[in-house]
């Protein structure tokens, strides 16, 4: 690659954390500025490892530019470099360019520290002869997509961000180029992240079944180059960092003056970031729904009127079996008799089926999403027969209106039925939601089902209701996603101050998008 061979990163080994750990660190200081701002701390700012106004040893001007960076033995902040720290324009500087300037920063360096792993991903596990020599040629395409495309991107993009940060420490840009690599960035993760359904079906077969594949992976894994990280974690990189450069800029969109040319890139590049993101969220739902409609036409059969299942646009909302709840001829004692439905919902239909022996259903009933109603129920119904709801179907397939009372097992159970079949709802406008409950994740959670919402640490999450039982349902500040999540991964945000300075952050984002777009 040009940008390669011209020059060398002086900051890919500036750190010794690979991107793993790095962004965890990262992650981990964000939540407790969340929290100093929920406790009504100090500034941000205060918690720096120390004042900018402390002046340290100032190094000559024919000291490297390396050097100056290296001294600090944690230079992960603009202001920690030497000859920032000793100069009167940082003193000159207010708070809010600083935090600009910390935040453009913190790309810059997480860019090294991905393309550090990914160094390690192809170079280490990628061109390994011995892992080479075990896998078949489609078994590597499955295993490693294009990884070496995403490395090559990502070393040409932080070569230019370097030249920007050398050419004026102060006042550099960032978003200018991230708009520029934008394609780029389109071209290899678009096509790396949509594989990443056979990535983990490959992995996890060979880990199963090839016992010289696991033989060879554990040596690999052990070299110090590691740093005692898996292969799974270097491959997933990619999905994990398209995620975060879209964060990182709406950091420093936040940040930006309105108005400001600066904030115009900024709002662009975020822009390109989240429409990237959006199409290979789309692109991994439509593989893995059209394998889910596979699996199950083979497994369905219809009693009734039968439709074709497989369809490009049809995907599975949520499925489950609960118990249908049948009361016998009204008396003083009614009779309550019980049958196992299974219900596959579906964005444009619901079938309710018998379920059968070996994983088999037979569709008895169905009809169109749109003439699905699902509501708590009022009857006040004790010991087993509790967490009720009703389903209507205001017209099944024989053009008849039918109702359900269905039993769940868990309280959250009830909730996530009733929600996953309310009508699709708009784009929620939060500062229509001041008094809403907040919650930041303090553990990683990966969704399970497709009702559910996958959380990284320090997303802020809007809560919209909670279980009894340990669930809530939210959407997620950053790109209003929604879905249920377990209480234990987050924390509330007790204070309003802060919740309210959430939501003035997202609506700047907001705002910024308006401006930039309309005024096309």
């Amino acid at each position: 690659m040009e940008n390669f061979k011209r020059r060398h990163s002086k900051l890919i080994n500036s750190s010794r954390l690979l991107y793993q750990e790095y962004s965890d660190v990262v992650l981990n200081k964000a939540i407790q500025s969340q929290k100093r701002v929920d406790s009504f701390a100090e500034d941000i700012e205060s918690s720096f490892p120390s004042s900018p106004r402390l002046r340290r040893k100032v190094l000559s001007p024919q000291d490297s530019y390396l050097q100056r960076l290296s001294v600090s033995s944690n230079a992960s902040l603009w202001q920690d470099i030497p000859m920032i720290r000793g100069s009167r324009m940082l003193l000159n500087m207010s708070r809010d360019e600083q935090k600009l300037q910390e935040a453009k920063f913190e790309l810059i360096m997480s860019e090294a520290s991905y393309l550090r792993s990914l160094n390690v991903a192809v170079d280490h596990f990628q061109r390994s002869a011995e892992l080479q020599a075990m896998l078949t040629n489609q078994e590597r395409q499955w295993l490693f997509s294009r990884l070496h495309d995403v490395r090559d991107v990502s070393a040409s993009f932080l070569f230019d961000l370097e030249e920007k940060f050398e050419e004026d420490m102060f006042t550099f840009h960032v978003c200018d180029v991230a708009l520029k690599h934008a394609p780029e960035f389109r071209r290899v993760y678009l096509p790396y992240v949509t594989n990443q359904t056979y990535q983990e079906q490959t992995f996890q077969r060979l880990l199963n079944g090839n016992a010289g594949f696991q033989q060879v992976l554990e040596r690999l894994e052990s070299d110090p180059v590691c740093q005692r990280l898996s292969l799974k974690s270097f491959l997933i990189l990619p999905f994990q960092r398209i995620t975060r450069l879209k964060l990182l800029l709406q950091n420093i969109l936040k940040r930006t003056r309105p108005g400001s040319e600066e904030e115009v890139q900024a709002t662009q590049a975020y822009d390109a970031l989240e429409k990237l993101i959006k199409d290979c969220n789309e692109n991994v739902q439509r593989m893995k729904s059209t394998e889910e409609l596979i699996y199950l036409s083979q497994k369905i059969e219809f009693e009734c009127k039968i439709f074709p299942l497989i369809s490009q646009s049809r995907r599975l909302v949520k499925c489950g079996e609960l118990t249908a709840l049948d009361f016998n001829t009204p008396s003083p004692k009614w009779k309550v008799t019980t049958r196992p439905i299974y219900l596959h919902l579906f964005n444009d239909c619901l079938l309710l089926s018998r379920p059968k022996e070996g994983g088999r259903f037979v569709v008895f009933d169905h009809a169109a999403f749109s003439d699905v109603r699902g509501e708590k129920c009022e009857m006040k119904l004790h010991g087993t027969n509790k967490n009720v709801f009703r389903l209507f179907l205001l017209q099944n397939y024989q053009g008849k209106r039918v109702e359900f009372l269905f039993r769940t097992e868990t309280h959250s159970e009830k909730l996530r039925w009733i929600s996953a079949l309310a009508p699709p709802r708009g784009e929620l406008d939060l500062l229509e939601c001041p008094d809403a409950p907040q919650v930041q994740c303090i553990k990683t959670y990966k969704a399970r089902e497709n009702d559910e919402l996958a959380l990284e640490k320090a997303d802020i999450i809007m809560v919209m209701q909670y279980s009894n039982d340990g669930w809530m349902e939210g959407v997620k500040l950053s790109d209003r996603e929604r879905g249920w999540f377990p209480s234990e991964h987050v924390e509330l945000i007790s204070s309003k101050h802060a919740r309210q300075k959430n939501l003035k952050e997202e609506q700047r984002v907001k705002n910024a998008k308006q401006q930039v777009f309309c005024k096309k």
